[in-house]
């Protein structure tokens, strides 16, 4: 976690772990997006035959479907759909191969160091980053307004066409939903490999901070390393991890200690 203002490091541990991101990565996926500078109004089906690790996931979108390219946008941000995302992708100008390499020409162009990505949902655990590049993306995410506006969004009815239907989407971020917390933008992530993710440009007392926690356990993890992180600043207090919480932490520094020696050997 650093000061946007003043690049203070107020907290760190293991900022340079390569570690799965989840659908953080839709983050970059966003950002790509807007960079191509595409008509927002436009109405694009829903495609994601490009994207292989999309085969059994379960969605209430219907494939086919449209939407506005603002409104897959919206629910690739806010309620984490994959099969938005995977669109975005497939109406990439030249394509989804082309948006993938765009991804990863973006975060070479941004510094991140340690960044990579295979696919736009998240899916895939060799979509990699560290909680130090995912600062940058987090300051890079400054220069897109819409992206917080979307992202930091509570909940939307979003109507289909073809055929028409309507869904209701909530935000994955729980804080987002906590009148206590102002949150410019935010991102959520899961999968088994990457564990629970959390990155947010929020407000700390009286503090912006970028905030980043990959690889928790436990839905509620995340939250609670944004409650603790914002008490601490607040009031001094600082309050300690569940033993559980513990274990976790313990339990994945030693498989990845045992990844390394497996390479080395």
């Amino acid at each position: 976690m650093i000061d946007l203002k003043t690049n203070e490091i107020i907290y760190s541990n293991n900022p340079d772990a390569v570690k799965p991101i989840a659908s953080v990565t839709k983050l970059m996926t966003a950002i790509v997006t807007l960079d191509a500078k595409l008509p927002m109004d436009a109405k694009l089906p829903i495609t994601i035959k490009d994207a292989k690790e999309m085969k059994g996931v379960h969605s209430r979108v219907k494939i086919g479907s449209e939407i506005s390219r603002k409104d897959m946008l919206l629910l690739t941000l806010m309620s984490s759909e994959n099969r938005a995302a995977a669109s975005l992708a497939h109406h990439y100008p030249g394509g989804y191969k082309a948006f993938i390499k765009a991804m990863n020409a973006k975060a070479k162009a941004l510094g991140m160091k340690n960044t990579r990505f295979v696919e736009p949902t998240g899916l895939s655990a060799k979509n990699v980053s560290t909680a130090r590049d995912l600062v940058v993306l987090l300051k890079a995410s400054k220069k897109y307004p819409l992206l917080g506006k979307l992202s930091a969004t509570d909940k939307k009815t979003v109507t289909f066409s073809k055929p028409r239907y309507t869904l209701d989407f909530r935000n994955t971020n729980r804080l987002v939903h906590n009148d206590n917390w102002k949150i410019d933008l935010t991102k959520t992530g899961f999968t088994n490999a990457a564990g629970h993710c959390l990155v947010m440009r929020t407000q700390m007392g009286r503090r912006q901070v970028a905030f980043v926690v990959l690889d928790t356990k436990g839905k509620l993890s995340p939250v609670g390393d944004a409650n603790r992180l914002r008490t601490w600043i607040e009031t001094g207090k600082v309050t300690p991890l569940s033993s559980e919480a513990k274990q976790y932490k313990k339990q994945r520094s030693q498989e990845q200690i045992a990844k390394i020696s497996d390479y080395k050997s």
